[in-house]
């Protein structure tokens, strides 16, 4: 009885099977939650029929892209920085106007 005792007070059964138990138990309870995750998305990830004919009249393909692309002009841009985060746009848009107004003067 006196070795029971000391077997369970030691540092084995005050520390290591705790640990244990939260390792083996949480592995258990996260397999349950992302098994609900993807229940729900098998629920919700239904597709309207009509948006699905919508979608499938919708085709883009890489010729009819290189089509639109092979009609412009890529050779002759201007590269136009966006206003920052701290500018107001309204301003860098006026004063990229003004500059441009003055560049054709």
């Amino acid at each position: 009885m006196e070795r029971l005792r000391k077997l369970w007070r030691g540092r084995t059964m005050t520390f290591g099977v705790p640990l244990l138990l939260y390792l083996v138990g949480g592995s258990f309870g996260l397999r349950e939650f992302a098994q609900i995750r993807y229940d729900v998305h098998k629920l919700h990830g239904k597709v309207d029929p009509a948006l699905k004919e919508k979608l499938k009249q919708n085709t883009v393909t890489l010729e009819s892209e290189y089509e639109k692309l092979k009609g412009a002009d890529l050779d002759n841009w201007e590269n136009i920085r966006g206003p920052r985060l701290w500018e107001d746009s309204r301003t860098v848009q006026q004063q990229r106007r003004e500059a441009a107004r003055l560049k054709r003067e």
